[in-house]
């Protein structure tokens, strides 16, 4: 008898829509429009409540800003810039005046790098509330706080409860919630920002699942900003053997070319569009090859899990790169909360 395949919902860990999305392309109960500015990859994904069942994400916008590199300083700016417009365009479709005050929080361990990037971005808000009770607030500005909670690990207490006492107490408008989140795809990770107007469930991508923050309880507009820094072993394995599947039919192409014999490297497979055949899977990895994205996901966990081996894993660059995201969202935040910050020229 073959593997039987027991699809259980216990699929390789992801916070990102655009994941869940891509793996039920030809499910109804959404909306999805894809925009290419010049180096950014913009998605926006409008889930409807007919199709929230279907991939378990709350109904919602959700929009996912998809670049290449950050590290560089004119990709930094563009990253930067596309999620200033985008998280601007979100608060505007949810009716967020410019005098309404808004609370940022910071979730995640700042002692743990992958886990950091709330913390981080915190540092990179311009807080003014306490200038507006000095009165030394010059016009375009708008009322803020922050807050870097810690985790429960630390502070013994619940985030969402936490937080829910300075939302009783200060009053704001709205919420924006910045978090580091997990991937179900390689080739997103440290390279994908999600703004989402639904929440967020801290911890849910590494199945450490905290009390929601959402508006459902806040009772205000709670926006969350992620990024994935983390990706399970799982994952890893099955993208491999998709990465496989794919080199091994650009390379059976490149054979049919003359021109590929003076070629020195073969250069990003990923990005040539080379048809995948089913025969060639087969070919290649004999029944393995005959399972669905799905199906090949599922078995890579079932084969890790039992064993303790499914890791969860961050790029050894990581430092560098949630530095440089942090500072990208924090100063995205701050060109959409007040109209006298200004982008560089």
């Amino acid at each position: 008898m073959g593997h039987e395949i027991h699809l259980n919902g216990r699929l390789p860990r992801t916070d990102l829509a655009i994941d869940l999305i891509d793996e039920n392309q030809k499910e109804s109960g959404f909306t999805k429009d894809v925009k290419q500015y010049q180096n950014c990859k913009v998605t926006n994904v409008n889930i409807l409540k007919t199709g929230s069942k279907k991939i378990g994400k709350k109904p919602g916008h959700y929009i996912t800003i998809e670049f290449e590199d950050v590290t560089d300083h004119e990709n930094e700016q563009e990253v930067l810039k596309v999620t200033a417009y985008e998280l601007k365009k979100l608060l505007d479709s949810i009716s967020i005046s410019k005098e309404s005050s808004c609370f940022i929080v910071g979730l995640g361990n700042e002692d743990s790098t992958p886990d950091a990037l709330g913390p981080l971005a915190i540092d990179h808000v311009l807080v003014t509330n306490h200038l507006f009770e000095l009165g030394e607030v010059e016009p375009g500005f708008r009322k803020t706080y922050a807050l870097n909670p810690g985790v429960m690990g630390t502070t013994g207490i619940e985030t969402r409860d936490l937080l829910k006492g300075i939302v009783d107490t200060v009053k704001p408008d709205f919420m924006i919630v910045v978090d580091a989140l997990a991937s179900g795809s390689v080739e997103r990770l440290n390279k994908t920002i999600q703004i989402t107007d639904t929440g967020i469930h801290p911890g849910s991508g590494v199945q450490n699942k905290r009390k929601e923050i959402s508006s459902d309880y806040f009772h205000i507009p709670v926006i969350a900003i992620g990024v994935p820094t983390v990706v399970d072993a799982a994952t890893i394995v099955s993208d491999t053997i998709w990465y496989m599947q794919k080199n091994f039919a650009y390379m059976k192409d490149q054979l049919k070319k003359p021109s590929s014999k003076l070629a020195v490297t073969t250069g990003n497979y990923l990005k040539k569009k080379i048809a995948v055949e089913p025969q060639d899977n087969v070919e290649l990895m004999g029944k393995l090859g005959t399972l669905t994205e799905e199906e090949r996901k599922q078995l890579v966990l079932e084969v890790l899990t039992p064993i303790g081996y499914n890791f969860i894993v961050t790029p050894k660059e990581i430092d560098f790169i949630v530095q440089k995201l942090s500072l990208v969202i924090g100063n995205s935040i701050n060109h959409v909360l007040h109209d006298n910050i200004s982008f560089e020229k």
